[in-house]
């Protein structure tokens, strides 16, 4: 299918993870800014907060505090001018960011990529290391508790887990941007592929719909696909560009678009977008959790 697009923004530094804030402000990443920024109609892009490194991905928590999965400043040839340590990191309205988790469970966590709540309102991020196709790390998929203890949910071996998102059942689906997986993990089970999407099509964002549809931003495919819960293909939305992550906002599609760039390259081009479509379809509502920092820990 192919739908109008509204551009609400243009001139952004590999923008991904958006969510919405209690007043309507789309808030997002800004990775080669090494910010999370924010739209409104009447103000634009404005900035939210400076997280240093290279955050990547965020989303609302019940606490009122955005969720950042920093991976620590790098995005192949690219590097920060201020690394971080690779972490989950939150960011308060008054411009305050502070660290959640630098490890878990004993383990550094190399390049967090994506977040979610689940239905527990537990933290559910993936930590694939850099984007090096021809020598992968080993991927990974953690879990973070309210108190801010946590633990490896599984080990998935020289892989790139991209994004994730949670189910009601609380189960969490992840897909996989090397072989272009779509995985779901029921909880105390392995990941069970679901689905393999086409060539070309790499997958990196993902949400999901009323009706349990996964939407599936295909960054090398200029679109996003769409296939139901038991991994059969239902349609392709076609965007051109590089779309990063998606967010469904009333029945319109938001996406953050990388922009009409071929590699990603140390240049940091700052040619992405923040586009609005009117998809006719309704999310579903998003989890919310809260996880206390390293300095709210007793």
């Amino acid at each position: 299918m192919k739908l109008p697009i509204e551009t609400l923004a243009r001139g952004l530094g590999h923008p991904e993870g958006p969510d919405v804030l209690p007043d309507g402000r789309i808030v997002m990443v800004e990775t080669y800014t090494s910010k999370i920024i924010a739209w409104a109609p009447e103000a634009g892009i404005h900035d939210y907060a400076l997280c240093g490194g290279g955050p990547n991905a965020c989303l609302l928590g019940s606490d009122g505090a955005v969720y950042i999965t920093q991976n620590g400043g790098t995005v192949g040839a690219w590097k920060a001018d201020v690394m971080k340590v690779p972490s989950i990191q939150k960011s308060w309205p008054d411009g305050r960011v502070e660290t959640v988790a630098s490890e878990v469970a004993g383990i550094p966590l190399q390049a967090p990529n994506d977040l979610t709540f689940g239905p527990d309102g537990r933290l559910y991020f993936t930590d694939p290391g850099d984007y090096y196709p021809d020598n992968p790390s080993i991927g990974r998929l953690f879990v973070l508790n309210p108190d801010g203890t946590g633990e490896l949910l599984e080990e998935v071996g020289p892989a790139y887990p991209n994004g994730i998102a949670a189910e009601p059942d609380g189960a969490i689906v992840w897909v996989e941007s090397y072989r272009r997986g779509v995985y779901r993990k029921r909880p105390g089970e392995p990941s069970a592929l679901i689905h393999v999407l086409p060539d070309g099509h790499i997958p990196d964002g993902l949400k999901i719909d009323e009706n349990g549809n996964l939407w599936i931003t295909a960054f090398t495919a200029g679109g996003v696909d769409v296939i139901r819960p038991d991994g059969t293909p239902v349609d392709f939305l076609e965007t051109g560009g590089v779309p990063c992550n998606c967010l469904f906002v009333g029945d319109d599609l938001i996406i953050t678009d990388f922009g009409d760039v071929a590699e990603v390259t140390a240049d940091a081009p700052m040619e992405g977008r923040l586009w609005r479509i009117p998809v006719g379809t309704t999310g579903m509502p998003l989890f919310r959790g809260a996880i206390a920092a390293l300095g709210e820990r007793a």
